[in-house]
């Protein structure tokens, strides 16, 4: 037998209880496993609740449009783990001659390039921070210009494919998740050349934040050699990737297959792929797609549960009943996104949100990618935001003692201002978003 509750307070129930828990420190998976108890005993019924909800977690990980996360993370893996990240460095850095924080500025391309490949932005930043701060400082980088392109950069890699955090948003939203996909290639992009082009005129403007530094001139073929033996190579396979999805080719998960076969089948024939590599890959790739699906598992209900309730649709009425434009809540949304990610992380935040955000942005008749693209950019935000951003404790955990936490929370300030930029930018003009998966069908 269902238990009959006002709407706000099984709102403030289900959605303020699991934020508390949150905030406790409990972990993701087990705060959404207890409210659903709850929720399940509550709302659905007593014991049949309990049935519906086990028959609820048993779909959700067996959700064959999850597939592609474990596929995506292994590409990063793989890369990793093998040293490629480490030719793909070299072939970036023996390109870019002197610039003014030139080693700042390859830290950004070579993130743009792992960031097309991998679809970890924990390994990304981790990979960066290990390789390339340690150069930066020996060569007297100011510790806010060294830590803060690597962060920044790793953080775009949410954006541009493979994503695994992509495709859990579109999962969980409904939206396309190949036009998902496609539509964040863009803004990635243009986040990285505005990263560029802000390193290069604060150095301009204060050149002891990046002192130049005497590099060795290859002329001729030896130049160009590593970009054409290991860059162009491991870039064809996001060409593979997006390719296969936007050309109707295959389906992202099929994509996504294609993509971690030819990581392997690259490394394979740069004879990096050796049994201890392939292990070490295999065993991180098992341990961040487990941790998904069990937080998969532990929300799978709450939407459900939230609707029972009845708070999902007083939420959508409250809402609509103020009579504000589309754009005043569309903006009350991602001020909404910003704020909770200064406290918890990007699965959490989608968990928490998208049972109410997806009836009103349905209601509102607006297009769904744009939308996806802005929440994309807002978690994104999310991993940057002090104090708690993913990032930042990634490099933290990489980073010499030298290096503080102030030096860390100074260094990405910046780059949420450029985010913040390209936010106000997408959402006056949508076309930024929607103009790729438009033209690639």
């Amino acid at each position: 037998m269902s238990f009959q509750m006002s709407w706000q307070m099984a709102a403030l129930l289900l959605l303020g209880g699991s934020t508390v828990l949150l905030f406790m420190g409990m972990p993701v998976a087990f705060s959404f496993i207890a409210i659903n108890l709850i929720g399940a005993m509550l709302f659905l019924g007593g014991d049949a609740g309990l049935a519906q909800l086990v028959r609820n977690s048993s779909a959700a990980v067996m959700n064959f449009s999850l597939t592609p996360i474990p596929l995506f993370i292994l590409m990063g893996e793989v890369l990793f783990h093998t040293g490629l990240a480490i030719k793909v460095i070299d072939g970036v850095e023996r390109l870019i001659r002197q610039v003014p924080g030139r080693l700042a500025v390859v830290a950004v391309v070579a993130g743009t390039v792992f960031s097309a490949i991998s679809g970890s932005t924990i390994a990304t930043t981790a990979m960066l921070g290990s390789l390339m701060l340690p150069v930066m400082l020996a060569r007297g980088y100011h510790p806010v210009m060294a830590t803060g392109p690597i962060m920044a950069i790793g953080a775009v890699d949410m954006l541009i494919p493979p994503s695994a955090l992509t495709v859990l948003l579109g999962s969980l939203s409904g939206i396309s998740i190949s036009k998902l996909l496609i539509g964040g290639v863009v803004p990635g992009l243009i986040l990285s050349v505005a990263f560029v082009g802000y390193i290069v005129a604060r150095v301009k403007a204060d050149p002891a934040l990046a002192p130049a530094t005497p590099i060795e001139e290859r002329t001729g073929w030896a130049r160009w050699d590593l970009l054409f033996r290991y860059v162009l190579p491991l870039v064809s396979i996001f060409v593979v990737v997006v390719g296969a999805m936007s050309g109707g080719i295959a389906t992202p998960t099929e994509s996504a297959a294609l993509g971690a076969l030819a990581t392997m089948g690259l490394a394979a024939v740069y004879r990096s792929l050796t049994v201890t590599a392939l292990n070490k890959a295999l065993r991180g790739t098992v341990g961040i797609s487990a941790m998904i699906l069990f937080i998969i598992l532990g929300a799978t209900t709450f939407s459900q549960i939230l609707s029972f309730s009845g708070a999902t649709e007083g939420i959508v009425t409250t809402v609509f009943s103020g009579n504000l434009s589309p754009f005043a809540i569309i903006a009350g949304m991602m001020l909404l996104l910003i704020f909770l990610g200064i406290f918890v992380d990007q699965v959490s935040m989608m968990l928490i949100t998208l049972p109410v955000f997806m009836p009103i942005v349905q209601r509102l008749d607006i297009d769904l990618v744009w939308f996806g693209v802005l929440y994309l950019i807002c978690m994104q935000l999310g991993l940057l935001l002090p104090p708690h951003g993913l990032l930042l404790m990634t490099m933290r955990g990489v980073a010499p003692p030298a290096v503080t936490m102030a030096h860390i929370f100074r260094a990405v300030v910046p780059y949420i201002a450029l985010s913040l930029i390209l936010l106000v930018l997408i959402i006056l003009f949508p076309a930024i978003a929607t103009w790729l998966p438009a033209l690639l069908g």
